[in-house]
């Protein structure tokens, strides 16, 4: 009878609410259905699903685990493909690690890498380790989040122990992973130190005893590893969540800082809504599925405006809201969009641009040598083509002439494209 009524769907909802209720404060009880649902949401693939959701009947407190290598001091909006399941898991009692992988970095994660990585200095990793802190607040709750250094175990790991972890795998499995198969087959170097990356990678799960990783798609093979080495030292096999690679503004590459694509979660509220009214309406439907944290049915309310004939502009700005919202606050967001307003749709110039002072020989500068140096074009060959495009103004008024000089001592306001301002003195 006992047995019985412990294995009853019943009493594991019960004590799943129970626990829920105990640690949050819940008033909501979720079914496990419900719950599994809800976590599944945006994920690419689980595994092993079984197993999981083994662990969510038995209403255990998991032990959640997503590793961040610390080679840049921005977080963007890719990371947080990651950082919203984190939090989803955070909000349902789970313990969340956030791991930075200081020691990891200074290998470099060669996964889509088609030659081997820089080594950043040591200064720079804790610098742009200590920027995660104040950004991951903004997501998850600090109270709640342990986060841990790989270098905590792995300057104490002797050589001994490197060599028990190195024989856990062969050289050909590790070429069995596409990156290093393709430099292999191209006759392109690999470090002997790049195969220690999956490998400290997996092992950062030994230490943690991690229950569930999160990664990206392209970090399958480093995820399979830790269930690999887990099992290898006797501990329980994690499941692995994959989640999708979020594409940068480009639309094509993934986001990345390196590419210049991306959006950070520190920008300015008007560069994080500019830049999200810049995408493609098709990327706009990506964005929304992978940073969202609307409803479902109400998302697919918006698809079936947009099918039926609603401008996908008007979608795309409660988007851009939301998530400036997330970040800055909903005043911020407000504001953000009136900017957005009057300076795209009614041709008013922002309050703060910023203002450039050229020194020039002689008694004037040819606009495409000028738009140049001010940073508002990459060449004089591309001024010559926004202007060519009508895509350039000097306080507000269209340049036509591609042959314009300015004079020396004049200051004007010039526009290049949508975005870029920039009030320019010559001196």
């Amino acid at each position: 009878m006992t047995e019985s009524l412990q294995d009853s769907s019943d009493v594991i909802l019960f004590k799943y609410a129970i626990l829920y209720d105990l640690i949050w404060g819940a008033v909501e009880v979720k079914s496990i259905h419900e719950v599994f649902t809800e976590i599944k949401r945006g994920s690419k693939e689980i595994l092993v699903e079984s197993k999981f959701l083994e662990n969510l009947k038995a209403g255990k407190s998991l032990r959640i685990k997503a590793g961040f290598d610390p080679t840049s001091p921005d977080l963007h909006l890719g990371h947080t493909v990651l950082l919203n399941k984190l939090k989803q898991f955070q909000d349902l009692g789970h313990n969340v690690l956030f791991l930075i992988g200081d020691f990891t970095c200074m290998i470099g994660d060669p996964t889509g890498r088609n030659i081997t990585r820089m080594t950043i200095e040591p200064e720079q990793i804790l610098k742009n380790s200590k920027s995660y802190y104040e950004q991951i607040a903004k997501i998850l709750e600090p109270s709640r989040t342990e986060i841990v250094f790989n270098s905590h175990w792995m300057n104490k790991m002797s050589s001994t122990d490197m060599i028990r972890l190195a024989s856990n795998h062969t050289v050909a499995r590790m070429l069995e992973r596409d990156d290093f198969s393709k430099r292999y087959t191209n006759g392109q170097s690999i470090a002997i130190h790049e195969f220690l990356y999956p490998l400290i990678q997996g092992y950062d799960s030994v230490e943690l005893k991690a229950d569930v990783e999160l990664g990206g798609t392209d970090q399958k093979f480093n995820l399979l590893m830790g269930r690999e080495l887990q099992k290898a030292y006797g501990e329980p096999q994690q499941t692995i969540f994959t989640m999708p690679i979020l594409e940068g503004l480009d639309g094509v590459q993934k986001m990345s800082k390196s590419l210049d694509n991306y959006i950070a979660i520190n920008d300015s509220p008007r560069d994080i809504f500019g830049k999200l009214m810049s995408i493609s309406d098709e990327l706009m439907w990506r964005y929304i599925d992978l940073l969202s944290f609307k409803d479902l049915s109400e998302i697919q309310q918006w698809r079936n405006d947009v099918a039926g004939g609603q401008n996908p502009i008007n979608i795309k700005k409660n988007f851009a809201i939301e998530i400036v919202a997330r970040f800055h606050g909903g005043e911020e967001a407000v504001e953000a969009c009136q900017n957005f307003e009057d300076q795209f749709k009614r041709g008013i110039i922002p309050d703060h641009i910023d203002e450039i002072n050229i020194t020039i020989k002689g008694d004037g500068l040819a606009i495409s040598n000028l738009l140049k140096d001010a940073g508002l074009t990459s060449s004089t060959s591309e001024a010559f083509r926004m202007i060519e495009q009508d895509a350039v103004r000097m306080d507000g008024n269209k340049i036509l002439n591609t042959n314009l000089r300015i004079c020396k001592d004049e200051q004007h306001i010039f526009q290049v494209g949508k975005r870029k301002f920039a009030k320019v003195s010559l001196r």
